[in-house]
């Protein structure tokens, strides 16, 4: 039976080449691409993929919160991140919500198929990349050290940050995100004392350095 995949990627020319590079493979059937995280969370719900390829950094709901969103509401559904990132962070958060795997997008053409088979299997998976990211981060003699010195933000707070450096008011990351409004103040207000910045012109510019948002 052939594996039932679904695409999420704002690229479209890079999607388009990931289907045309899974459907030579004989044992996987692409079934759509999806844009952004809400259109993917649907088409999920209605076409029932055993795996999602997630593009962690699209815009609206990012791949973090629509995996967690996709997990728990389709608990059968596996998860492989795909990002041009493979900074520790990213690897935490995507794992944390649910994913079974992550490959980096410049290593999607020798990988990806491997992945796909090894969590069908039920495997987790991480690629040469970012296995390599983690065992350095473990080993790395002040490690602890440069974590605790670092701002943490939370994955919440790292969805906020996105919306409001991507130009979204409280209002609309409120319906967005389906919390409340005065919760995304809260967010708002803990990240600039996290980051001690002031000014969403300042976190815009902190967002786009960390690779939260490329806008």
């Amino acid at each position: 039976m052939k594996v039932r995949v679904l695409l999420a990627d704002d690229h479209q020319i890079f999607a388009e080449s990931l289907r045309l590079m899974l459907e030579m493979d004989t044992d996987i059937e692409v079934l759509g691409i999806a844009n952004n995280g809400l259109d993917l969370f649907k088409l999920a719900k209605e076409l029932k993929p055993d795996i999602v390829c997630m593009d962690v950094g699209m815009p609206g709901m990012n791949g973090i919160e629509t995996t967690r969103r996709l997990t728990a509401s389709c608990p059968e559904l596996r998860v492989i991140a795909l990002s041009a990132y493979s900074e520790r962070q990213y690897v935490l958060d995507m794992l944390d919500a649910g994913a079974y795997g992550y490959v980096t997008k410049s290593e999607a053409a020798d990988e990806l198929q491997r992945a796909i088979r090894t969590i069908r299997q039920g495997r987790k998976y991480l690629c040469a990349e970012v296995a390599s990211t983690l065992t350095d981060s473990l080993i790395a003699r002040n490690d602890r050290v440069a974590i605790s010195a670092a701002p943490r933000l939370g994955a919440r707070e790292r969805q906020v940050l996105q919306l409001i450096a991507e130009g979204s008011t409280s209002a609309e990351i409120a319906g967005n995100l389906h919390i409340a409004y005065a919760t995304v103040e809260v967010h708002r207000r803990n990240i600039m004392r996290k980051l001690d910045l002031h000014g969403v012109a300042s976190l815009t510019k902190y967002a786009i350095r960390e690779g939260i948002t490329c806008s």
